[in-house]
């Protein structure tokens, strides 16, 4: 499907409620699944997300943009999480082999992959939230920073 100059998915009909009910579900299983099993685990929000895209995508085209969205970016935020924790692992590792010598290097990149982790958390919380108000409002959202695996 083609986008618009601004990223977003182009809209021709509007939406039935039931169609925005199920976007919206795709988004807030994501959110509410990867929450209770923490950001970093997030393995659960793409499950989430991706059980609305396989049972409904052959229903409407606008749940399986919405379902796939959801998908996609839950897999990018999960990818980015395991990047996450090796840079960790290696920092953790770096210092110890160096026998606290390290430190003085992996201090800094550590609290700096601390920031980093944190702003992904938040962007990942404030753009679900968003993504579910737009599915419910019937209007079309795409994600930043996200990995577009499944088209």
């Amino acid at each position: 499907m083609e986008h618009t100059a601004d990223g977003n998915l182009p809209q021709t009909l509007s939406p039935t409620a039931s169609e925005c009910q199920w976007a919206a579900l795709a988004h807030l299983s994501a959110l509410v699944l990867a929450l209770c099993t923490s950001w970093i685990a997030g393995f659960a929000g793409m499950a989430g997300a991706g059980a609305v895209y396989l049972l409904k995508r052959d229903d409407s085209p606008f749940i399986r943009e919405h379902a796939r969205e959801a998908l996609n970016f839950n897999l990018s935020m999960f990818v980015y999480a395991c990047v996450a924790t090796a840079i960790g692992i290696a920092l953790v590792g770096v210092t110890v082999l160096t026998l606290g010598l390290g430190i003085l290097v992996t201090l800094p990149a550590g609290l700096a992959l601390l920031a980093a982790i944190g702003v992904i958390a938040v962007m990942w919380l404030v753009c679900s939230i968003v993504a579910t108000v737009k599915a419910w409002n019937g209007e079309a959202y795409r994600y930043p920073l996200t990995l577009r695996l499944f088209d």
